[in-house]
């Protein structure tokens, strides 16, 4: 490739915030996939992914719309995402990471992705990184205003009641929250100088059981249940965030709760299963982990924490939830999925039918 900035590169990155900030600044969704950096010269195409990995031969579909539908010679940022009717599937994208070339091919043509486009960081010959990103968004307004599916320009707006809204109602689309960005900003890889805020929530769970840490013998991670329609207490997720002082204690405060015997313990299968395979079980390896060692102890189940999470994708956390405290009040039979926040349905092609809602 012959362009003004070689692959790889580690794309410019968010800070969580809490509240929505204000002043010069350019909203857009979170969008809730693969970040991506698309380069293309000419019938050359690489996607780089945030850890600077190709993801090209994932994405076949993709490279062939870039050839199709971006300039000859650019360099562009955006997102992978995966839609499954009106909204996206974190899930569904997940499965698009396969080392068989027969499986990639077969769901480039089951489940296609997309990419959504937020900004321009090289065109022909020039380089944009030095460029302030509210004049960058308008040169990818610009070289990307005749693109089509599955090629997309993320909606982007200056007005902070707009990002609001943004946020309550895009949600239901699965979108991820509201990135800010202010617009006298150059492009600075690897820096975490733009803005997000997602939603949090707060769920009661059951702890059945623990992982270890990598360091020794402490607490690494809390596995957390809930109760589905069936009355099964369904693996949603892990609690992992503590300082090293509180992983010691742990150790003694979760020992009295010990499951010396298996016997009726509601994930007693996947204990005894040396290689979980099937429905996200405590101890399954995953392509991501490799060969990470995701043994854990069985709890009996009684103890109930609070933790603070930000979205589900299907029936679990999409992200590591928080530890917040204990909740000797409840008892685990409560901690039902009734409890959780569903939120409105929005459809993807109304996010995508206006790119610029600035300008409506």
């Amino acid at each position: 490739m012959e362009l003004p900035i070689s692959p790889p590169l580690a794309p410019m990155l968010a800070k969580a915030v809490k509240t929505m900030p204000r002043g010069d600044i350019l909203y857009e969704p979170k969008w809730d996939g693969f970040r991506c950096i698309v380069f293309r010269d000419g019938d050359e195409v690489e996607l780089s992914s945030r850890g600077k990995k190709p993801l090209t031969r994932y994405f076949p579909e993709l490279v062939e719309a870039v050839k199709r539908e971006l300039p000859e010679r650019c360099v562009v940022d955006g997102e992978i995402v995966l839609r499954h009717g009106s909204r996206l599937d974190f899930d569904r994208l997940q499965q698009r990471i396969h080392p068989a070339a027969s499986r990639i091919k077969l769901l480039s043509e089951e489940t296609p992705a997309s990419f959504v486009a937020f900004d321009l960081l090289a065109l022909d010959g020039t380089s944009y990184l030095d460029t302030p990103l509210g004049e960058r968004r308008e040169l990818l307004t610009r070289a990307l205003a005749d693109v089509s599916a599955p090629i997309h320009v993320t909606p982007a707006s200056d007005s902070y009641d707009l990002a609001l809204r943004w946020f309550d109602v895009f949600e239901g689309a699965g979108l991820d929250g509201v990135i800010a960005k202010p617009t006298d900003l150059a492009y600075q890889p690897d820096k975490r100088v733009l803005f997000k805020v997602k939603h949090e929530r707060t769920a009661d769970c059951v702890v059945a059981g623990f992982r270890w840490h990598k360091s020794g013998p402490i607490v690494g991670s809390l596995l957390l249940g809930l109760f589905n329609d069936q009355g099964h207490l369904q693996h949603v997720g892990v609690a992992a965030s503590f300082t090293m002082a509180r992983r010691a204690e742990l150790v003694e405060e979760l020992e009295p709760y010990r499951a010396t015997d298996l016997s009726g313990h509601p994930w007693e299968e996947w204990a005894r299963q040396s290689e979980a395979t099937v429905d996200r079980m405590p101890g399954a390896v995953s392509r991501w982990t490799g060969n990470k060692d995701l043994s854990w102890v069985a709890l009996r189940p009684e103890l109930v924490v609070e933790v603070a999470y930000e979205a589900m994708e299907g029936d679990r956390f999409r992200h590591t939830a928080r530890f917040r405290r204990w909740r000797p009040d409840r008892t685990p039979e409560s901690c039902t999925y009734e409890q959780l926040e569903v939120p409105v349905a929005y459809d993807l092609d109304d996010i995508f039918s206006n790119p610029h809602p600035d300008r409506a």
